[in-house]
Order: C-alpha cells, then sequence, then structure tokens
C-alpha cells in the first residue's frame, strides 16, 4: 500500500473534534478494510481562548490560534488540515497566506455536496457568529445556490444552545425542539429544500430521521473530504 497522506485536525470544540475523528476512522475502514485508517494527528486549543477572540471580534488571534496549531500539526507529519469547525473559517483569509500546510474547507465540502443533491436554496444553522458571516453564501453562490439565513431571534436561540449545551456535551430535548422549530420556519417560510447542520455539534442532536428538512451534515462532510484527499 502506498503511503497514505496524514490528516491533521485543528480542534476547537471537543465535541466536533472527536465526531470528525469518529467519523474518519469508521468510515475509512468501509475503504480500507477493517480497523483500517489513515494517520490522524490532532491538536486543540483551549476553547475558553477562541470564544474570548470571538467575543472580541479579533480574527487575528483566532487565526494566531488556528496557525499555532497547524505549524505543530505540521512537524508531527500531517499532510494537510482540517478544521471541524464551522464559525473559525471565517479566519482563514488571515490563516492561509502563513499555513504551513493546505486546508479543506468545510463549506466548500458541504457545497459540493448540495450540488450533487441538486439543492438550489438551502438553509444555515449554526452560532451568531457563522450565520451572520459570509462563509457559507459566498461558496454556495459559486455553485448557484441561495444560502438562506434565519432570522435574528432563531439564530440567537439556536446560537445559545449551541455555546451554552451543546460544546459542553449536553444535549437537550428543549435544543432539539428549537432547532426543529426553526428549520420549520426554514421550510415553510423561506421555502428551503434542505438545511446545513453548520455547527459541528449538530448532528449529535439533529438528523435525517428527526429534521423537518433534508440535511447536510457538516462535520461528517469535511470528515469524508479530508479522507478522499488522504487516500488520493
Amino acid at each position: 500500500m502506498h503511503a497514505l497522506k496524514a490528516i491533521g485536525i485543528v480542534a476547537c470544540s471537543s465535541e466536533g473534534a472527536a465526531l470528525c475523528y469518529r467519523t474518519l476512522c469508521l468510515e475509512a475502514a468501509e475503504r480500507m478494510g477493517a480497523h483500517a485508517h489513515p494517520e490522524v494527528v490532532m491538536h486543540g486549543h483551549s476553547l475558553h481562548r477562541y470564544l474570548a477572540a470571538l467575543d472580541a471580534g479579533d480574527w487575528p488571534e483566532v487565526a494566531a490560534l488556528m496557525l499555532d496549531s497547524a505549524r505543530k500539526l505540521a512537524k508531527a507529519g500531517a499532510g494537510f488540515l482540517i478544521c471541524p469547525d464551522n464559525t473559525l473559517h471565517q479566519a482563514l483569509p488571515w490563516v492561509q497566506p502563513k499555513s504551513p500546510l493546505p486546508w479543506i474547507s468545510i463549506a466548500d465540502a458541504v457545497t459540493k455536496a448540495a450540488h450533487q443533491r441538486g439543492l438550489k436554496r438551502v438553509g444555515l444553522l449554526g452560532t451568531r457568529w457563522l450565520v451572520e458571516s459570509e462563509v457559507y453564501p459566498q461558496a454556495m453562490a459559486v455553485r448557484g445556490i441561495h444560502c438562506v439565513r434565519p432570522p435574528e431571534a432563531d439564530r440567537e436561540a439556536v446560537s445559545r444552545h449551541i455555546l451554552d449545551d451543546m460544546v459542553s456535551g449536553r444535549f437537550t430535548d428543549e435544543a432539539l425542539a428549537c432547532c426543529q422549530a426553526v428549520i420549520q420556519r426554514l421550510k415553510d417560510e423561506q421555502r428551503c429544500d434542505a438545511v446545513v447542520l453548520g455547527c459541528t455539534e449538530l448532528p449529535l442532536v439533529l438528523n435525517e430521521g428527526n429534521s423537518p428538512l433534508p440535511t447536510l451534515d457538516s462535520t461528517r462532510l469535511l470528515a469524508r473530504a479530508a479522507l478522499t484527499r488522504a487516500l488520493e
């Protein structure tokens, strides 16, 4: 077997990083054989440091944290990088020019999947920072897909459940009901044909079985894109 490219994970929240890692290992076995997967290296700074920078709107500081992880992962042998955190992708314009390794964009991975499924109008769930950004609208516009943001009150409600509960491993019935209601309104009022689970913890609450709309699971789509890159 040829040497595989090692996957470097720049972690932010433990839940999102863990789900991404688990997906890589399980789905690699389907392609490579039982218990087989490419080498994976991971580094993460304290979530507290990231949240402090996000609250301050300090994207250069977010980028500095990501770059520090990137350099450590490069030294550890990673061949390329992924970040299983949608919000942090807003810092990529500061990160990529100084990065020692190439990155796979989570928004590009999700957009590719949306295009392959023929989707045209896609709702977006995530933290308030992510939903108010251009990360997904810009990526999807390239493929002719319209990205729909929920109203401000819905953004705040979903973001609150993510930051107060989900990143700490608490997945409540209240959070699920809130997300389902927001998605239902995206379907009924905004005529969306699918929804991006644009927070890497959301797939731990929502899935094809309990979402009012078909889902685009950003965590697992990123992991699959990374697996494909590693196996090239």
